[in-house]
């Protein structure tokens, strides 16, 4: 179970991602990321109707999930603690629930990418049941017009 955020502080809890809470949000992403989402990118989700949710500990954002519905799978497209909160359990938490979202509508499979230079990331995921099924070529920006590789990775649910 993860740690609390600070001592006598209210348990944390996923909550729907709303226009309102996008300035955070994108606070929490250009902290996590070289290579943050943008505005437009979160707007875009909102827009879509994809699966967002915000952990939330008391008013404190501790991260986030976007997820997609599709035919019979879900696509993990986002999972970002803030650095401040890494490291105590809150991703392997976001990961569960979002397992448990696809399994509610019978999903059978969940995706994802991930820089393949990502180790903590890629523990993470293979510890919740991932397998490398691929890789994407110059997936994600890496700056000065460098690219890297994703690692595709799938779970089957059930």
């Amino acid at each position: 179970m993860p740690k609390a955020l600070v001592p006598g502080a209210p348990q944390a809890g996923l909550v729907p991602l709303r226009l309102p809470m996008l300035a955070d949000v994108l606070e929490v992403e250009q902290r996590a990321y070289a290579h943050p989402w943008s505005r437009t990118n979160f707007a875009d989700v909102l827009r879509s109707g994809y699966h967002a949710q915000v952990l939330m500990g008391g008013d404190t954002i501790v991260g986030y999930y976007v997820g997609m519905q599709g035919v019979q799978e879900a696509h993990l497209l986002n999972i970002t603690v803030d650095p401040r909160y890494q490291r105590q359990g809150w991703a392997r938490l976001m990961m569960q629930a979002f397992a448990l979202w696809a399994g509610s509508w019978q999903a059978q499979t969940l995706w994802l990418e991930v820089r393949v230079g990502n180790a903590r990331a890629i523990a993470l995921y293979r510890s919740e049941g991932f397998e490398v099924v691929g890789q994407r070529k110059a997936y994600y920006a890496a700056g000065r017009g460098q690219r890297e590789d994703a690692l595709v990775m799938r779970r089957g649910l059930g």
